[in-house]
């Protein structure tokens, strides 16, 4: 049964607040999205839009939430079609890479929410767990087909490219003409992965 009410109208403008506001970020940059700003584009004061989130670390959380929302159930509906992971890595790494003000948010809060009692911080860590293990389960799978050496360490060999793809992002933010597909992908040959 679809919810009613002041319950649906307030889930419904909340999305409407996270669609606006990936949009406005991806287009001004994180620095450039100010509270001000996207209540502004949804028609609220700033108050009202951080009713519907608590606060403004709460609702920069949401958004990355939002944004990563149609990758996390592209992997639920392909989680035993692990042979194309690759290529989904790297389309996602060209999605942030065509969105900077995203990659940047993404960044900041990804260095704050390390403090334990940050509202990002269950997050990240679950986000960090989710691909680790997306792509342990890929290398696992590879080496039982023969594709990997048997000596690969599944979960460190995740580790490791989660760690490439984070730090790549982070220098692309001071010099946007790394490739971040190409190093990556690079990485993933050496590794044979990819």
């Amino acid at each position: 049964m679809a919810a009613r009410g002041p319950y649906a109208k307030g889930k419904a403008k909340r999305a409407e607040i996270l669609d606006v506001a990936l949009e406005v970020i991806a287009r001004e940059g994180y620095s450039g999205a100010t509270v001000k700003q996207l209540a502004d584009a949804v028609g609220l004061s700033q108050n009202g839009l951080l009713h519907y989130f608590g606060s403004k670390d709460a609702l920069f959380t949401e958004i990355l939430r939002h944004r990563d929302r149609p990758a996390a159930a592209d992997v639920d509906s392909q989680n035993d079609d692990l042979s194309n992971i690759t290529d989904r890595l790297l389309e996602a790494v060209e999605l942030e890479s065509s969105a900077p003000g995203l990659a940047q948010l993404a960044l900041r809060l990804t260095g704050e929410a390390t403090e334990p009692d940050h509202i990002a911080h269950d997050y990240f860590r679950e986000r960090y767990d989710v691909i680790r293990s997306v792509l342990h389960d890929t290398i696992v799978t590879l080496r039982d087909e023969g594709k990997v050496s048997a000596d690969v360490d599944p979960t460190v060999v995740a580790a490791l490219v989660f760690a490439a793809w984070d730090g790549l992002r982070t220098q692309w933010m001071y010099d946007k003409t790394l490739d971040i597909r190409a190093h990556l992908t690079y990485l993933l040959r050496s590794l044979g992965i990819a």
